[in-house]
This record gives structure tokens, C-alpha cells and sequence, in this order.
């Protein structure tokens, strides 16, 4: 039998926000000290940076373009959601004797719960709201959009209430078999919500602005300006958005503070040594980095590069860093199915993160719009260069070297048309490769392999 797994879903955590990966004033004592028994990600990024086709795909190991999952079933236009007859790791696990549990959000099928893929038990949100409204409390997105103080109790608090949950179910386990936790906390999606005794941590610190804070979107889309409008944040000052940030770093560390109870009762269990401990997002959060709200239309570092990190004592040796391209979700896939001894679903096209493959030259990106309409993106990243290729609108091109925090677009200059060309070609072949139907049309391959592009 393989080990037992644990694995934690945050939501919107962006890569540069925890304590071993900072300059900020953010403070992660549970997520560092578990980098640190493990091996830590410096370059894992997401496939798609939105909730539900990230998770969807995450179940499956395969783009979500393969299967229909273009964006978010409960918002916008309706989208087709990964059915539960389509193959899973959870239940692979499930056919290899293993006991699981799903606890927090889950955002994969509107009617389908994780028992119809693979999972034994669930315990929802919906759960953990009939809990807050019984104790007399507002519902956990009864406040603005920017974050406020949850009135809560810090054992009521979303983060605490759920990983209390799932350390009762360690500790309540019984059988010899291996067992699968997967517990997905809502932090640090917005609003951010933490309770009085995290956000008092971060009351007076010092911010400063982002790097990109006062980008001129000078030829670019035209969407990420009207993504200002649409959130109603055009005119916000560093100093209104210091706040939203103060909220999101306060909630962080709440929710490392959460993670700190599973390991501990992982740890009382006597399992420790037994289990692969997996950590990471479905995207990340652009938090007012170009002066963006949330996320969508965009291809920033700030929405991609994320924090993944393991755990596997005798296995993964303490202190790992590996800087490597590496896909969080899709490359987890094969990872935990070649631990516990089961071949990945069908189709899966990610690396195994312990068998040494990532000699990746590039990571590939997918976006096809949500909430403020469709927009057709798909980007390409290698060590220098960043291409996204938008559909009906100005292509973009940055260089990483240059320009990290990613302000001026050269994808028209004449000097870099072959890196362009290069680049479109490369993210072509890698998504025809793997099943992006997008691809197949005369339309995108004049753009793509042609230059029929403006």
C-alpha cells in the first residue's frame, strides 16, 4: 500500500505572499517549517487561473478545455462541469482501499458532491454557515468586497472550524488501510475576512506599494483597463489598497495558523512519517497589484505563479528546493497516483513532481473569460519571456528579465517579432498536444503559426 495523503487547497494565494517566500511583513510559522521538512516550488504555476476549471482539472490531471470546463458554472453564461463518470484519482485511491474525506469548498459540480467522485465523506460549507448563523453570526460574505474584521470567535472562524473538522477525523480514523484528506479552505479568496486577534497583527505595518501599482496599461488590452471599471477601483490610492492588503496578509497567517492544527494532529496520530503532506492553491490574487481587483482577463504573475510544497518523510529529503516549471494541480495528479500505486486517469498530462521530469522550457497558461464577458487567452512562459496571444485583442509580450513587474508590452515591436513568433509556435504545439480544441481551427493557426495577428 502507498501512504497515506493529505492535501491542502487554499484559494487566491499568490506565490510571493507567504513568510519563506516574502519581503512582506507576512508571517507563515506552520507553512515554513513545513517547506522546510520538505521540498518547496519556486516556479509552480496554475493552468488556469480561475476556481472552478482549475479544481476540475485537478480531480482529472487534464485541461480543462478538454472537457468542457471553460469558467465558473454559478456565474455568467452557462458552462458545462466535469460530470462524475469521468475517471479520478480520488477514486482510483478509492478502488485501492483507501478511506477519504472532503472538507470545504469545493466548486466543481453545481448539484454533484465529492462522494459522487471518489470521496467517502464531505462536509460542506453550506455545513459550516448553519454553524455561524445558529451562534448568531453574519454569514462569512456578509461584508464588502475589500475585507473587514470576522466577528467571529477564532474557534468559529472559517479556517479554525474546518481544520478542526478534519483533525477529528484523523484522530477519529480506525483501520489499517491508508486514508486521503483533502481539506480546501475559501482563505484567502476576497473578501478577506480574518478575525480581530490576526487583523490586529497587521494593524500600523507598513506596506508598501506593488511594483506595478501605477501601471499605464499603455498598449494593452483593453480589457484590463475596463477591469479598473468594473471593479469600481479606478481611483483607489495605495493607501485604500494597503488596507485590502493588510486583510489578505492578516488572513494568510490566520489560515497558516489553521494548517498548524492538522499538522498537529496529523503529528499525534503517529501517521507523520506515513504521509505525503501536499500544500497549494488553485491560482493566485492580483490584490491591487496593476491596481487590479481579483483576478480575470489577465496573465500577471501575481494570478499564476503559486506556492506548492511537499512533504514526505524518507522519501522527499528536508530542506528541497526545486526550481523547475512545474504545474501545481496538473502535476499533482501523477504524483499522488504513482505514490499510492495507481496509474493517473486517462488522459492526464502532468510530470510526476518525485521522478525527477521537469525539464520543462515552458509553462502554459488558459483563460476563457467570466464575469465580464468572454476573452479568449493563452499563455506561454519561459525563463525570459512571457507571450499571452489574445484572441481579439493586442498579444502581449514581456520580458521577465527586464521588466518583472510586467508594465511594457513588446509584442509590436518590430525587434522582438521572431521571439514572438517562436513563442506562438511553441504554446500552438504544446496546447494542440494536449487537447485544446482551440487550436483546431484555420482561424487561431493564421494567427498563431501565420502572424496574421495586428
Amino acid at each position: 500500500m502507498g501512504p497515506n495523503v493529505l492535501v491542502v487547497v487554499t484559494d487566491q494565494l499568490r506565490y510571493d505572499c507567504l513568510g519563506h517566500t516574502s519581503t512582506l511583513p507576512v508571517s507563515t510559522p506552520n507553512l515554513d517549517r513545513l517547506a522546510a521538512q520538505g521540498a518547496r516550488f519556486t516556479h509552480a504555476f496554475t493552468h488556469i487561473p480561475l476556481c472552478c476549471p482549475a479544481r476540475q482539472s485537478f480531480l482529472t490531471g487534464r485541461r480543462p478545455e478538454t472537457f468542457g470546463g471553460l469558467w465558473n458554472y454559478d456565474i455568467g453564461l452557462p458552462v458545462a462541469a466535469l460530470p462524475p463518470t469521468e475517471p479520478t484519482w480520488p477514486a482510483a485511491l478509492a478502488d485501492r482501499g483507501y478511506d477519504s474525506a472532503y472538507l470545504g469548498k469545493w466548486h466543481v459540480h453545481p448539484s454533484e458532491d465529492p462522494t459522487a467522485y471518489g470521496y467517502r465523506e464531505y462536509v460542506s460549507l453550506d455545513e459550516y454557515e448553519q454553524v455561524r448563523a445558529a451562534a448568531g453570526l453574519p454569514g462569512s460574505l456578509d461584508c464588502p468586497w475589500e475585507g473587514a474584521v470576522d466577528p467571529a470567535p477564532l474557534p468559529l472562524a472559517r479556517t479554525h472550524w474546518f481544520a478542526e473538522r478534519a483533525a477529528s477525523w484523523l484522530r477519529d480514523r480506525a483501520g489499517p488501510g491508508p486514508w486521503h484528506l483533502r481539506l480546501d479552505l475559501v482563505e484567502p479568496h476576497l473578501p478577506c475576512t480574518p478575525t480581530r486577534e490576526f487583523a490586529d497583527r497587521y494593524t500600523g505595518v507598513e506596506i508598501p506599494p506593488w511594483g506595478n501599482f501605477g501601471d499605464t496599461f499603455d498598449g494593452k488590452p483593453y480589457v484590463q483597463r475596463q477591469q479598473l471599471l468594473n471593479w469600481d477601483v479606478a481611483d483607489w490610492p495605495w493607501d485604500r489598497w494597503r488596507e485590502v492588503v493588510r486583510h489578505y496578509l492578516a488572513v494568510i497567517s490566520q489560515l497558516d495558523a489553521a494548517v498548524g492544527i492538522l499538522l498537529a494532529a496529523l503529528r499525534a496520530t503517529g501517521a507523520e512519517d506515513d504521509t505525503l503532506v501536499v500544500f497549494t492553491t488553485d491560482h493566485g490574487d492580483l490584490t491591487g497589484a496593476h491596481g487590479m481587483m481579483d483576478k480575470h482577463h489577465v496573465m500577471y504573475e501575481e494570478v499564476l505563479r503559486v506556492p506548492l510544497i511537499l512533504r514526505w518523510p524518507g522519501r522527499i529529503a528536508p530542506g528541497t528546493v526545486v526550481d523547475g516549471f512545474a504545474y501545481n494541480l496538473l502535476d499533482l495528479v501523477p504524483t499522488i497516483c504513482a505514490a499510492a500505486g495507481v496509474p493517473p486517469p486517462p488522459g492526464s498530462v502532468g510530470r510526476d513532481l518525485l521522478a525527477g521530469e521537469l525539464a520543462r522550457e515552458h509553462v502554459v497558461a488558459t483563460y476563457n473569460g467570466q464575469q465580464f464577458g468572454l476573452h479568449t487567452q493563452r499563455m506561454l512562459r519561459d525563463r525570459r519571456w512571457k507571450y499571452v496571444w489574445n484572441a481579439t485583442d493586442v498579444d502581449e509580450l514581456y520580458d521577465l528579465d527586464a521588466d518583472p513587474h510586467e508594465l511594457t508590452n513588446l509584442a509590436r515591436d518590430p525587434v522582438h517579432a521572431e521571439t514572438v513568433a517562436r513563442l506562438r509556435k511553441a504554446l500552438f504545439d504544446t496546447l494542440t498536444e494536449e487537447g485544446d480544441t482551440q487550436m483546431a481551427n484555420d482561424w487561431v493557426r493564421a494567427q498563431l503559426l501565420h502572424g496574421r495577428k495586428w
